[in-house]
């Protein structure tokens, strides 16, 4: 696949999943809620987990419908976090995709209000009342529900917290962030295999990729962190350094962090190597984009 191909494809996936967004989230919601919801998830982010469930269902020739659904139910969730995350009682940030967090715009109370109504309407999305099997409604419920609750992105972020301060080994880094940041990516793979058919050899291999791409898209985030700008990254540099948290960088060092995402990388394309899918070339660079990203 050639690079104009895949940013081509980018660009109408991109204004697709904007546009099923901005049907999605409602206006209305009383007392300002919806303007703090659509503050939070609209015109901004990269979009890569609905990219993966895009990418996912083109790979096994899934419906392309619910594979949307899917997609804006997964960055809706991921915004949910991040609303959340930002907040004083977390991580205290004053700066989100390049413009202040909904907190410093909104007020605690309402971001707290827009990030549970996010979450809800994640599954209020996955459950049209027609369009979609019952059956693939409830397989993408769970998936979404298992990869954002304990079992991954909230207990995640729980040992996140707990470990401020702490020393932590890599295997204890790894498993914090495959939870807090890897299930969510991997799921957003899954969600868009499960909108069309797989073997059990496909879907393992999949579940594979995605795990790979998961725990590599942190490891690069953590070299952001201490190598690029708040101007660039969209959001305050430096931030876990001065929280005093554990990352890749501090426990493993710079140059071996390096290292460590190229091999994920390289998991990842052979997980997609063994799936016996053929088109799988829109993954293939989306694990390209996650391990080389400058901003």
């Amino acid at each position: 696949m050639k690079p104009d191909d895949f940013d081509a494809w980018v660009r109408l996936e991109l204004a697709a999943i904007e546009s099923a967004l901005d049907r999605l989230v409602p206006i209305d919601p009383p007392a300002g809620l919806g303007d703090a919801m659509r503050y939070a998830v609209l015109d901004g982010g990269k979009r890569l987990r609905p990219l993966l469930v895009l990418a996912a269902c083109e790979a096994v020739d899934g419906q392309s419908e619910a594979a949307m659904r899917a997609a804006a139910a997964v960055e809706l969730i991921h915004a949910y976090s991040l609303v959340h995350d930002d907040m004083p009682c977390m991580d205290d940030d004053a700066l989100r995709r390049g413009k202040p967090t909904v907190h410093v715009k909104y007020g605690e109370a309402q971001a707290m209000l827009a990030g549970d109504a996010m979450q809800a309407l994640a599954f209020e999305v996955l459950t049209p009342e027609e369009g979609m099997a019952p059956a693939l409604q409830a397989r993408l419920v769970g998936l979404l529900a298992r990869a954002a609750g304990h079992e991954g992105m909230a207990g995640g972020q729980a040992i996140d917290l707990a470990s401020i301060g702490l020393s932590l080994d890599e295997a204890a880094l790894r498993e914090m962030h495959r939870r807090k940041t890897g299930t969510l990516l991997q799921a957003s793979v899954l969600m868009g295999a499960a909108c069309g058919k797989t073997t059990p050899q496909a879907w393992q291999a999949l579940s594979d990729y995605g795990a790979a791409i998961g725990l590599a898209f942190q490891v690069v985030d953590d070299i952001l962190d201490v190598t690029q700008a708040s101007e660039t990254l969209g959001k305050t540099a430096g931030k876990d350094l001065e929280n005093n948290k554990p990352t890749y960088v501090t426990v493993l060092g710079l140059e071996a962090a390096r290292r460590h995402a190229a091999e994920l990388h390289r998991q990842a394309q052979q997980a997609l190597a063994r799936s016996g899918l053929s088109r799988t070339g829109r993954l293939a660079w989306l694990a390209d984009k996650v391990v080389d990203r400058h901003h």
